[in-house]
């Protein structure tokens, strides 16, 4: 049995490493740790902010990287020691969010408050670039 992708049309060339990122993404979606994306308009500026809940991490524990068209948020608690719990209700855990980026989007900023990490996405305008493809006649 095969299976039919979005990406199978002909008319869609060269867009296998993106069919590839989607199918990671979407095995990998556990929910923690639960985030927002949200758009925030100025009247300068137009941009997307994702905030994660990211109590109990410090900002050495968490890593914001980009690598081409992914942003890749990643938390790391160090253990603490010896600590006697009675309860243990937070969370103690690695994890790792992915982002999938369009073209010209870029990180502007990054903010650790409150138990909140607030990423600022801008949008740079891409320059139209119309080409001329010249035709050879072969004979």
């Amino acid at each position: 049995m095969s299976r039919t992708t979005p990406f199978a049309s002909p008319l869609l060339l060269g867009f296998d490493a993106m069919e590839k990122t989607l199918e990671r993404l979407s095995k990998g979606n556990d929910g923690y740790p639960p985030y927002n994306i949200e758009r925030i308009r100025t009247a300068t500026t137009d941009l997307l902010r994702i905030t994660l809940a990211v109590a109990g991490f410090s900002e050495a524990e968490l890593d914001v990287t980009t690598e081409e068209n992914q942003l890749f948020i990643r938390g790391r608690q160090v253990d603490q020691g010896e600590r006697e719990y009675l309860y243990r209700g937070i969370a103690a855990r690695q994890f790792q969010r992915i982002f999938v980026l369009a073209d010209g989007m870029e990180v502007s900023g990054a903010v650790l408050k409150n138990g909140l990490l607030s990423i600022d996405l801008t949008r740079l305008e891409p320059d139209r670039v119309v080409r001329k493809i010249n035709i050879s006649v072969s004979q």
